[in-house]
């Protein structure tokens, strides 16, 4: 099994591209079961979870061809797939696929608007949370649909097709929005989804579709309109830069004291993160190429953050925040709102010296005069890499173990952190 060495002490000096987002191409190409033509998605990242889906949509007999795998092709441009799911031979998404990844769960919409019919696995994913699908099924069952839960599958059946609705979700979910917009936009009607989240991902999401020619309104706020048509066509869609993966290389500059120009990332996608950062102490500026992030000689000032649906902090960038304060010049406190499970890198952070205690759902940092690098494990995607940000400033070397949780979000670190000037490897094995 893989392991990712590091040896801390260095600045960060140089540009870093960002990637594609993988939370807005796993969307986009499940939307693609949506429609008989060709959806070509450029700026795909280069992920194991992007790989996995592309098996699990190849199981309902979708083709997709992938570009920008030759030698010579720009890695930094991302991938473009060409995903024809003209003939669905089975709309059965088994245990085997779908418990190896979350998000794939989402096929059990589209699915189900434009064939009648779904048989779709419980999902499996990351251990942060229960995070359950009831929220999806609920807003199916509002659509038309009949379920039931057999032997750990969903059957979803809709013969007569889906029918328009309003769907009040209780609690702000992106993937039962995700679920809910697919559905909706070959329902017969109107539908109105009430509490929808309201991430750039999905509003990615929308765009794609109208693309394709479903006709949404309200992507990005609070309440979308959807207005179903009979049928969807192709289209050519850019996935957008990653906001995560651009708030994690940000606060590896800072915990690091460099100066890095994160090429192609968008400011207007991560400003709550941004506006943690400066109060922090650190220097983040726009520019016509991304993002410029710089913090000279000056130490790591502490900050209080809870973690919220999109506007506010996002959960995904908890821990590598936490990272960043295990240096900071004093108290620190971060809260975790949305997944209950989400501290898991705590105990491994403490292998390194950092001082943390934990009382429910907040977390209170003492930063650390230094932090000493050991062997750590890795528990989960966003985890994994804020022990890999606490590696970067740390004292000697630290070995990060279980980095396959790594390669399903981020697309070539070691490569991006090392032509910074970072001392990280990966050893195989």
């Amino acid at each position: 099994m893989d392991k990712i060495r590091i040896v801390g002490g260095n600045e960060l000096k140089g540009t870093i591209p960002i990637s594609g987002a993988k939370n807005a191409a796993l969307p986009l190409m499940i939307a693609s079961l949506l429609t008989e033509d060709k959806l070509i998605l450029d700026n795909v990242p280069r992920l194991a979870d992007v790989a996995l889906l592309q098996r699990i949509l190849g199981n309902h007999g979708v083709d997709i061809t992938t570009n920008g795998k030759r030698n010579g092709d720009d890695p930094n441009a991302g991938q473009t797939l060409e995903i024809d799911a003209r003939v669905i031979v089975d709309t059965t998404a088994p245990y085997d696929l779908v418990s190896r990844m979350r998000a794939s769960f989402w096929v059990v919409g589209p699915l189900l608007a434009r064939m009648g019919e779904a048989r779709v696995s419980l999902p499996g994913g990351c251990a942060i949370g229960t995070r359950p699908v009831d929220f999806h099924l609920d807003a199916l069952r509002a659509l038309g649909a009949d379920l039931e839960i057999d032997a750990g599958y969903v059957r979803a059946r809709a013969p007569k097709g889906l029918k328009g609705a309003r769907i009040v979700f209780p609690k702000v979910s992106v993937g039962a929005t995700h679920t809910a917009l697919m559905a909706a936009t070959l329902a017969d009607g109107e539908t109105v989804i009430e509490n929808a989240a309201r991430e750039p991902e999905v509003t990615d999401l929308a765009e794609c579709l109208m693309k394709m020619g479903a006709q949404i309104s309200g992507a990005g706020t609070s309440t979308i309109y959807i207005q179903g048509v009979p049928r969807l066509r192709g289209a050519r869609h850019a996935v957008l830069p990653d906001r995560i993966e651009t708030g994690t290389y940000a606060m590896a500059t800072a915990m690091t004291g460099g100066d890095v120009l994160l090429a192609g990332a968008r400011p207007d996608l991560l400003e709550s993160t941004i506006d943690i950062l400066r109060q922090a102490g650190v220097e983040v500026d726009a520019t016509n190429e991304g993002i410029r992030v710089r913090r000279n000689g000056a130490g790591i000032l502490p900050v209080e953050v809870s973690t919220a649906p999109h506007p506010g902090f996002p959960t995904d960038l908890q821990a590598q925040l936490m990272a960043l304060m295990t240096k900071a010049k004093g108290r620190s406190r971060i809260t975790e709102t949305i997944f209950e499970n989400r501290f898991m890198h705590v105990q491994e952070l403490a292998r390194l010296g950092a001082k943390i205690q934990l009382d429910g759902d907040t977390a209170t940092i003492e930063g650390a005069e230094r932090l000493t690098g050991a062997p750590v494990m890795a528990t989960d995607l966003r985890a994994s890499v804020s022990l890999v940000i606490a590696g970067l400033a740390a004292e000697g070397e630290t070995l990060v173990q279980r980095v396959y949780h790594l390669d399903r979000g981020f697309e070539r670190l070691e490569e991006k952190l090392s032509r910074c000037g970072a001392e990280i490897e990966r050893i195989s094995g």
